[in-house]
């Protein structure tokens, strides 16, 4: 009888609990209610659709009429010409985004904090982000006439100095380059606003601490600075490398040419070259697929390594 009574007052402490919840936080509750529909329409609805991995996907017959054909679509990926190569190409332009772009937001956001003059620093902060909402396509352009072979301004330079025009976007061995240089240039700004966002929690009392003991502004920023955003960064470092497999296509796809595909070519641009315009929905699908599972694994190996180094980790 009393363990009967004690999980009936257990069970009535959580309805009021709850409904304490609900009546202090029902708006908030309802402002969440478009972000989740959002998500569960556009994203969880459509993962039934992943089944077609494993069938040979036909329009006329439906995603439930179309024949099994198990993993073949799998194998076929791999045991094609191009699967070493895509792989290999993600891989270096993720792992060259990750070295090269990764840590310039965070410096950036560091020195900015710096900063002492209020208009001075929002000024900056202003130029920084205004790339990020440029257009894809207009970055691109903008590349294209500023590297054109005939009437570049980099080519006319090079040429002024004594050398010879450069085709770039014809060359396989500069397109990293230039994707690593405009992601940088397009996006650390807009980088480095959740760094700014966790620098403006820091006490500002250790800082005064620090000054009276002597320290400057740099073992300020090395051993106070660093330490109080280091949660944020190791966060968004594991979700980077969780997706080196994945780079978005939009970019490669209006930069790259059947003459640079032996470093431009990605699997998402295959994907969508092979699954999109040639219909070949199944396939594409696989790729995706595949893509997807390598990308859960390390996301999960890299927060089981960040939890035992560190203690930080996203769960």
């Amino acid at each position: 009888m009393k363990t009967a009574k004690t999980a009936s007052d257990t069970n009535l402490m959580r309805k009021s609990k709850l409904s304490k919840l609900w009546s202090e936080q029902k708006y908030l509750f309802f402002m969440i209610l478009p972000c989740l529909a959002y998500y569960f329409i556009f994203h969880y609805m459509p993962m039934y659709g992943v089944i077609i991995a494993f069938k040979k996907f036909d329009i006329v017959k439906g995603i439930m009429g179309s024949p099994w054909v198990g993993l073949t679509n799998f194998k076929n990926f791999f045991a094609g010409p191009y699967a070493f190569r895509l792989i290999k190409n993600t891989l270096l332009l993720s792992l060259y985004n990750l070295i090269f772009y990764f840590p310039i937001p965070i410096i950036f956001a560091l020195f900015l904090n710096e900063v002492m003059n209020k208009w001075f620093k929002r000024v900056v902060q202003t130029v920084s982000y205004l790339p990020h909402f440029v257009s894809v396509v207009i970055v691109v352009g903008m590349m294209q006439s500023m590297l054109s072979p005939s009437t570049g301004v980099v080519n006319r330079m090079i040429m002024s100095l004594g050398g010879e025009s450069i085709n770039f976007f014809m060359r396989p061995e500069w397109f990293r380059t230039l994707y690593i240089s405009s992601t940088i240039w397009q996006e650390f700004g807009w980088g480095s606003i959740i760094y700014l966002a966790a620098l403006s929690s820091v006490d500002s009392g250790l800082y005064e601490a620090a000054h009276l003991d002597g320290a400057g502004r740099f073992r300020c920023m090395w051993h106070i600075t660093l330490p109080a955003i280091s949660p944020t960064i190791i966060t968004l470092l594991i979700l980077k490398v969780g997706n080196l497999l994945t780079v978005g296509y939009e970019k490669v796809i209006m930069m790259y040419n059947p003459g640079i595909y032996k470093t431009a070519d990605i699997i998402s641009s295959y994907v969508y070259r092979v699954g999109v315009s040639q219909a070949n929905y199944s396939f594409g699908t696989a790729v995706g697929l595949m893509n997807s599972i390598v990308s859960m694994i390390l996301i999960l190996i890299t927060n089981t390594v960040s939890k035992k180094l560190t203690d930080a980790s996203l769960w």
